[in-house]
């Protein structure tokens, strides 16, 4: 199969061994670098062109489109998807888990547990919205943050209060959730793959740290996932219609609940906490699934 994957960083470990994969099965992966690509959009005969060329012959195609060039990313897996193009992950799925607002009432819709969590535009609704949240302390996040970045946790009120009205005065979407205190600094990531949870870590946050990005120091172990999180991570993926993400997940009082679906997990740590090949997995699944036409929203917003 010829394969091709949207990402501007060939180095990172995941893009590396997502090449290793494809190449050790017999298939050619070719890495897209996302914003080099230009389009013909033309009447029923959508091309996509890099570097001087006209890229076609593609059987799949895997979108690791960084979080900062997500509009252009997903008009470029559009045109793909437009070409008949397999994608492991379609671009409307990959729009709904960006947007953690729209990704929050989907879950919410379907019944998966998530923190309490409230959004509002008019800053006089700032007490209303935080006796809603259940008081301090609150997690405060941008819509638009990614890896940690954005997120501020408010122990008091007046702190959330102050941290709130500071972001409505840039005219900055916020949702602010209640603190899972019991979770202790810890998440979970829980990777799916074609409607099946294959590998499984705990995150642990550096001292001091509340949020448990390894990108910010965190450290993660293996751990084996209780039958209702593993339930949880799968019904998250289909909520969202991705094939391939990370779903985070925190251990509350009452159950499992989802803090967000990622659309382009990193697999270096889970890989190297679990030993388990992820890559080859992905490989696998486009292996079973690619087919000429096969996206079910065929480009449609």
């Amino acid at each position: 199969m010829k394969i091709g994957m949207l990402a501007r960083n060939p180095e990172l470990y995941s893009h590396k061994r997502l090449v290793e994969a494809a190449e050790e099965r017999g298939h050619q992966l070719d890495i897209i670098n996302t914003l080099r690509c230009y389009m013909n959009i033309a009447s029923r005969r959508p091309e996509i062109y890099y570097n001087g060329d006209k890229l076609e012959g593609y059987d799949a195609i895997i979108p690791r489109i960084g979080a900062s060039v997500t509009f252009y990313g997903m008009a470029v897996l559009r045109q793909f998807e437009m070409m008949g193009v397999y994608p492991v992950n379609e671009s409307v799925a990959i729009g709904r888990s960006r947007d953690k607002l729209r990704s929050m009432q989907l879950l919410a819709r379907d019944g998966i547990g998530l923190p309490v969590t409230t959004f509002a535009h008019d800053p006089k609704q700032t007490e209303e919205v935080l006796e809603l949240a259940g008081g301090a302390p609150l997690v405060i996040k941008l819509l638009e943050g990614t890896q940690g970045l954005g997120v501020v946790l408010a122990d008091t009120d007046r702190s959330a209060k102050s941290v709130i009205e500071a972001f409505r005065a840039t005219k900055t979407n916020i949702l602010v959730q209640e603190f899972i205190k019991e979770a202790g600094g810890t998440d979970i990531r829980a990777l799916v793959v074609g409607g099946k949870v294959v590998a499984a870590m705990q995150r642990t946050g550096a001292e001091g740290e509340f949020r448990s990005n390894l990108h910010r120091g965190g450290s993660a172990k293996i751990i084996k996932l209780s039958p209702e999180e593993r339930s949880t991570a799968v019904r998250a993926a289909k909520s969202m219609g991705l094939n391939v993400c990370g779903v985070d997940m925190l251990r509350a009082n009452h159950g499992a609940v989802v803090m967000e679906v990622n659309s382009s997990p990193g697999l270096e740590g889970v890989e190297k906490a679990s030993g388990i090949d992820i890559a080859g997995k992905i490989i696998e699944f486009i292996e079973k699934n690619a087919k000429h036409g096969a996206t079910k929203t065929r480009g449609k917003g």
